[in-house]
């Protein structure tokens, strides 16, 4: 079989990473991600020399990540560095699997084993091990296309991943190695019905959304109000005057609150000061005090905030609490989130998925800590809550919070709905990117986590896009990039528990076990390849 030239494995490389790109957020030309991975499974098929393989896979993969999340650089330079390499590095495990089933066993049975490969790969990248970047999830790539996957309800993000990777399996076999001059009836049905089936579904289950939604919309009163203060995220930690960033807060918040709001939302960090805040004696704080008068005027009303602080300990609290010099005593800092009313504060969160790079490092990194920190990132001050805990509201709301990056991950977000959430709260500061696909992006996502959940989600961004979205996915409010603004909406409570919520991540799970029966497999053969020789 004749080898391709260098500058064609280039090309073909990438055109696998721009197809990617452009069938991602925000340029949802979204049909070119069923056509990505052929380009790398040609130069699978054609390049004999695993060395030459991995460079031109590597480098597909790595112009993927680059396309579509080059904007990580506006925030820590070592954190895009670490993301967009070791994540290409990481996706270029399943190719090695399929490379290696190839040579074992044979091409169909390899390329079946490919699609759990990448399923397992995905599963097993989303869970917390210090650097976790479930970001380029396939299935992510349908956030702006939500009638096409409204069955999200029951399979979460890797139901649109295996959608993705099928597809493409299906077209390779079928039109560029089996059928290239002959295509068979059975090949252009079985891609069809691949393509469109699901797609008809969704469109079914949509229509039926949306009718719920609007029957359910209908005579509410109560509203919430969520503030997009657009600070400058780097002015606000040289600053760190808390009275002047609260009051903005009110500023904005006093033009929508009414007697009906029961629910006010500000972003991730809106109360930020130098050393962080106190959680003991929050009502104390001098620079809070105009936040609580105005609580006071409004009895029905909970303010659910941002706010970096910590806690005091006479003896180590956790694995994450440090000694404080000359004391005897330990401390935690948080990134989280409070509930308040006037009376102070009812109960704190804190974020437990930590951004990679920028605010944790797995402990076999740890030595590159001082690099890191140099460089804008941290080697992981912030103490995490491990238990899922909702915070509920007079309302009857149940709030599932997550604090910015937590958003992406669809099963752990389903968790607090199992526990009894029935509204999430995304807090978010998105400036950090600039006005970037990043912001864009992010937001995006949290529509799936609404079909996911069947629940409204409402986010609050500092700089960034603020929004109402309701449980089909459908954005019903939402702010401009780079806006002071504050909205108010009205939400129902959804008391319905999908699929996805009661069951997990089923295709995920079986995927893992056919991956563990594929190496047994793959392993048997080999010895006994070897045993005959």
């Amino acid at each position: 079989m004749q080898r391709l030239h260098h500058s064609t494995t280039i090309l073909l490389s990438l055109l696998s990473g721009f197809l990617f790109w452009i069938g991602w957020t925000p340029n949802n030309f979204s049909a070119a991600i069923f056509f990505a991975f052929i380009p790398l499974f040609i130069i699978e098929e054609k390049e004999k020399n695993s060395y030459r393989f991995f460079l031109f896979t590597f480098l597909g993969l790595l112009s993927w990540n680059l396309f579509t999340t080059w904007w990580i650089w506006n925030s820590t330079m070592i954190g895009a560095w670490l993301a967009i390499a070791v994540n290409s590095l990481l996706m270029f495990i399943p190719w090695w699997g399929y490379r290696k089933t190839k040579k074992i066993t044979n091409e169909k049975i390899a390329l079946a084993a490919f699609v759990v490969y990448w399923i397992s790969f995905e599963y097993l990248h989303q869970l917390d091990w210090g650097l976790s970047w479930p970001w380029l999830t396939l299935g992510n790539a349908f956030a702006e296309r939500i009638s096409w996957i409204q069955w999200y309800e029951y399979t979460g993000t890797s139901g649109g991943s295996l959608w993705i990777v099928c597809v493409n399996v299906f077209l390779f076999f079928g039109y560029v190695r089996v059928n290239a001059m002959k295509p068979r009836f059975k090949t252009h049905l079985t891609i069809i019905t691949t393509l469109v089936l699901p797609i008809l579904i969704s469109l079914y289950i949509e229509q039926k959304e949306i009718k719920k939604a609007q029957t359910n919309a209908t005579g509410l009163k109560k509203n919430i109000v969520i503030v997009q203060p657009n600070i400058d995220p780097y002015e606000k930690i040289s600053s760190g005057d808390l009275k002047k960033l609260s009051q903005s807060l009110l500023d904005l918040s006093i033009k929508k609150v009414d007697s009906n709001t029961t629910l006010l939302i500000w972003p991730e960090t809106a109360l930020y000061a130098y050393g962080g805040i106190d959680e003991e004696r929050v009502k104390e704080n001098a620079e809070l005090e105009n936040i609580f008068a105005f609580l006071k005027k409004y009895p029905n009303l909970h303010l659910f905030t941002g706010i970096e602080s910590y806690r005091i300990f006479p003896e180590k609290h956790s694995m994450y609490s440090r000694p404080m010099e000359g004391s005897g005593n330990f401390y935690e800092i948080y990134n989280g989130g409070m509930l308040a009313d006037s009376s102070g504060a009812l109960q704190f969160y804190h974020k437990s998925m930590l951004v990679p790079g920028v605010e944790t490092l797995p402990e076999f990194l740890l030595f590159l800590g001082p690099l890191f920190e140099k460089l804008g990132g941290t080697a992981g001050g912030y103490a995490r809550q491990e238990i899922r805990t909702t915070i509920p509201l007079k309302n009857n709301h149940i709030i599932a919070p997550a604090v910015c990056y937590e958003s992406i991950y669809g099963a752990y977000m389903s968790r607090y709905i199992k526990n009894g959430a029935n509204l999430i709260a995304i807090i978010t500061n998105d400036g950090w990117w600039g006005n970037t696909p990043g912001h864009q992006q992010h937001m995006a996502y949290a529509r799936l986590r609404a079909i996911e959940n069947r629940k409204w989600v409402v986010r609050s961004a500092n700089t960034g896009i603020s929004c109402f979205i309701n449980p089909a996915g459908i954005v019903a409010l939402q702010t401009e990039w780079w806006k002071p603004d504050a909205l108010k909406g009205s939400v129902y409570t959804d008391t319905r528990e999908t699929f996805f919520v009661q069951w997990g991540d089923i295709i995920s799970k079986m995927a893992l076990v056919m991956t563990g029966l594929m190496i047994g497999l793959c392993f048997f053969r080999n010895v006994s390849y070897k045993g005959r020789c």
